[in-house]
């Protein structure tokens, strides 16, 4: 199986509109290429540009979602779209991510569950997600995940529990915590013994320096491919039939103790 990561750049001076279209150009040109592309998170209008989210809030089938539904069609791809500063018919926003399938049709959304700023930014103006989301591939099931949420191991188990074996981590992550980015991909990687397919942005978000640096890890913690700090499509082929290899060889998983549910009597 191929996945291109497109890591993209968004910065201050272009419009919403016009990223969308060369978004989507980038993704029609991956026909051919890659089975699955994967875009960062809140790449219409910048994971840290707070004051743009209620501007530039969109219903789930909005522009972006034709924009990139139409995209995976035409190039014949699945499609992680990445997330977009979400407007429920209530007024509350959501950073929610869209998975499409190869013939453009919604296949999975995902409202982030963890949101990032404590006392400011995402964590007042959104809204948390409550469930945890696969989308089933021909080749492997899918286990999304937004940026922040890499922090929280639980979540990655339950995603495990759901059958996830390639893990889709979109973000927005700074620079500043770039070490961090690394470790954690490396670190869910192996504890899930699961692919990890993390594609974060370049450039600068709202004066916030964007640590770039798209990943993807296989499930013994080697890390496949790895991006630079600016603007870039990383394509790398894998096999996931090596988890199943992975958990048959090493079956730590079913030593786990703690966090399960009892059994029932």
């Amino acid at each position: 199986m191929r996945a291109s990561l497109i890591q993209i750049a968004v910065d201050e001076g272009e419009s919403v509109e016009s990223r969308r279209e060369r978004v989507a150009s980038l993704v029609r040109e991956q026909a051919g290429v890659a089975d699955l592309v994967v875009l960062p998170e809140l790449w219409t209008t910048g994971a840290f540009a707070y004051e743009e989210f209620a501007a530039e809030a969109e219903p789930l089938d909005g522009p972006t979602h034709e924009a990139m539904g139409k995209a995976a069609s035409d190039a014949g791809v699945w499609l992680h779209a990445g997330s977009i500063p979400e407007r429920d018919p209530d007024g509350t926003l959501y950073n929610t991510s869209l998975v499409f399938s190869p013939s453009g049709e919604r296949a999975g959304a995902y409202r982030k569950i963890h949101r990032f700023g404590f006392d400011k930014g995402e964590a007042v103006l959104m809204g948390a997600g409550r469930d945890l989301v696969t989308v089933r591939l021909p080749e492997t099931t899918l286990g999304v995940a937004t940026c922040y949420d890499l922090r929280f191991p639980e979540l990655f188990r339950g995603l495990v529990d759901a059958g996830a074996e390639t893990l889709v981590v979109p973000a927005g992550w700074p620079e500043r915590r770039r070490a961090h980015w690394t470790l954690l991909a490396q670190a869910r990687a192996v504890e899930n013994q699961a692919f990890v397919l993390a594609c974060g942005t370049a450039g600068t978000h709202a004066g916030v320096p964007q640590a770039g640096h798209s990943i993807v890890v296989d499930p013994w913690g080697e890390v496949l491919a790895e991006a630079g700090p600016g603007e870039e499509i990383v394509t790398v082929e894998f096999d996931p039939a090596k988890v199943a290899t992975t958990r048959e060889q090493f079956p730590a998983l079913k030593d786990r103790v703690l966090g399960l549910a009892p059994p029932r009597r």
